[in-house]
């Protein structure tokens, strides 16, 4: 405790400014001013943060690629179906060979030789490697919708199906489940399907020629045409030793392959034109193709009536078979 007297001898004295100045620190640190190398830096990040947030913004709102280069769906298969009528009785023999060694097929490859594949040759976005991939993919689906016996006798298409393109696989399930002859879905428009109650195979060594080609449909895909021939010997379903007729279809199909199908090895459909015969114009075609066989005549009848006033509706076509076509003796 100090008392009063103390504290009025006590000296009392107040530092200047400048005193305190110079005999005590500051009460607040100052800073280094920042060298200009750092100043630069600064500048130089908040420009590119800048830059980054209006590219982001940019390509948020439009697309950076090209849209003619981003794939489009898959469209649906454009298909034809046309029965060829012969004229008169279906010529026959006791051996397939004859038959084939008589016939304007005599000179065709058997099998999946019947499909060569063309010299592969890079376009202006595909490599070689890429377009011997959607050759080879092309003849693959070929191979197994026409020449696999289980897809022929009707059994299953899950061999072909197993290449379609995911976006057309709708439309390939409901042209076998609800097959109809409107241009779309027609079961024999995506695959060779004889009717097993009429035919069967009397030899599983078919003849086939055509060819391949591939051309760039543009940045994002590939087209490749195909136009086979495929001829069969066939017998009445149940009758090992009835008589050999020959069936032959033609199918000249279009592919279209995206770099997705390409990658995953599959295909589009883009439009299949088949004809064959010797087949009946009465008959349908669209979910099997239900060959006349030796000995037998065209049933009398015309194809399915047409609508000219329904534009959605594809008109009924039937052609003559040509004689030319047929085995000679």
């Amino acid at each position: 405790m100090f008392d009063e007297s103390f504290v009025r001898a006590a000296r009392l004295q107040e530092y200047s400014a400048e005193e305190r100045m110079a005999d005590h620190a500051p009460a607040v640190r100052r800073r280094s001013p920042l060298r200009p190398g750092l100043v630069r830096q600064a500048m130089i990040l908040v420009l590119l943060l800048a830059v980054a947030f209006c590219t982001a913004v940019y390509m948020g709102v439009r697309h950076p690629y090209d849209s003619a280069r981003a794939p489009r769906p898959a469209q649906p298969l454009r298909m034809t179906v046309i029965p060829l009528a012969p004229q008169g009785r279906v010529p026959g023999g006791t051996d397939a060979e004859a038959l084939y060694a008589h016939s304007p097929a005599a000179g065709f490859d058997i099998g999946a030789e019947g499909v060569p594949l063309p010299a592969a040759r890079g376009t202006a976005h595909f490599s070689d490697s890429q377009v011997m991939a959607a050759l080879t993919t092309v003849k693959d689906y070929i191979v197994r919708s026409a020449l696999y016996p289980e897809v022929l006798s009707g059994r299953t298409a899950a061999p072909a199906r197993a290449l379609v393109d995911s976006d057309q696989l709708d439309q390939f399930d409901q042209s076998f489940d609800h097959p109809a002859a409107d241009g779309r879905h027609a079961a024999t428009g995506w695959v060779v399907r004889l009717d097993p109650s009429r035919a069967r195979l009397a030899d599983d060594r078919v003849r086939v020629q055509g060819d391949l080609s591939a051309t760039e449909a543009g940045p994002a895909a590939l087209d490749v045409t195909a136009d086979h021939t495929f001829v069969y010997a066939l017998r009445p379903a149940g009758a090992a030793s009835a008589r050999v007729s020959l069936f032959t279809v033609r199918r000249a199909l279009t592919f279209r392959l995206t770099r997705d199908d390409l990658r995953t090895r599959q295909v589009q459909l883009v439009t299949a034109n088949v004809e064959a015969g010797p087949l009946s114009c009465a008959d349908d075609s669209t979910s099997y193709l239900r060959p006349l066989l030796a000995g037998q005549t065209s049933h009398p009848g015309s194809p399915a009536a047409t609508d000219p006033y329904a534009t959605e509706t594809p008109a009924s076509l039937c052609g003559t078979l040509a004689r030319t076509s047929q085995p000679g003796t």
